[in-house]
């Protein structure tokens, strides 16, 4: 049992090094299209074979379910300068420490928030416009990723600040003293939502990560999902088989 422990955390460490971390230069190895694109990132390295072998993958198509009574998950999170990347594959935005989530009394820390277009988990089959992803690790290298649907609507005032200072170019990144954001405004008004667990939805596809993600939506404007689409191309994985995971949602 100890020694599953230490690989969970091992891996979990290998996963902030090669994805959630990466905060310069652009790997190309992998991509959204071609011999590049999912169907393809297991054979492109090694360090990749879960892509294609893993049984706990993500994204997945959240069924419709019967509502279950789950812990409400604890949001501390503060103003942070905005630091913005364009990693090539989505617009990764770094946040300052000292904010957090807590679930079931453990404490997980905000590293950073991304992007994807159109949503990469599904509810009942169905896509939204897009899904920002944001990303925790707790003191013992456990990740967890809370995700937020976005659908076309009025503008959204945090991502203008954000959309406003987007770096154009892969690799490129700005940090900005005088813009300050609080992630707390990205969430939906009522915080209900979907767990199970899964993995990063990019290579290396880590497994292990607990997900969490809101069941409501927030709104984005039509010029905004542009933008980022006109920027970065769509950036979603494929749902991936449930294998037998619970998939609990609730209030």
């Amino acid at each position: 049992m100890i020694r599953s422990t230490k690989v969970a955390v091992f891996v979990a460490s290998l996963t902030l090094s090669a994805s959630v971390l990466a905060g310069s230069g652009h790997d190309s190895l992998w991509g959204y299209e071609g011999l590049e694109g999912p169907e393809h990132w297991a054979e492109l390295s090694k360090e990749y074979a879960v892509c294609g072998t893993g049984t706990r993958q993500s994204p997945i198509d959240i069924p419709v379910a019967t509502p279950a009574k789950l812990p409400p998950i604890k949001f501390d999170f503060e103003q942070a300068t905005l630091e913005i990347l364009n990693n090539g594959h989505t617009i990764q935005v770094n946040h300052d420490e000292g904010s957090s989530i807590t679930v079931d009394g453990e404490q997980f820390d905000l590293l950073q928030f991304h992007f994807h277009t159109p949503s990469e988990n599904t509810v009942g089959g169905k896509h939204r416009d897009m899904e920002l992803h944001m990303v925790h690790k707790s003191a013992k290298g456990q990740l967890a990723v809370v995700g937020v649907f976005m659908t076309a609507g009025k503008e959204n005032k945090v991502l203008s600040n954000i959309w406003e200072h987007m770096p154009s170019q892969a690799g490129d990144k700005k940090k900005v003293s005088s813009v300050r954001i609080h992630p707390v405004d990205l969430l939906p008004a009522d915080r209900s939502y979907s767990r199970f667990n899964g993995s990063l939805t990019t290579p290396p596809c880590s497994e292990g990560v607990k997900w969490f993600v809101m069941q409501n939506p927030i709104e984005v404007s039509a010029g905004q999902i542009e933008k980022f689409t006109k920027t970065v191309s769509e950036n979603n994985r494929p749902v991936q088989p449930l294998n037998g995971r619970f998939v609990l949602t609730g209030f």
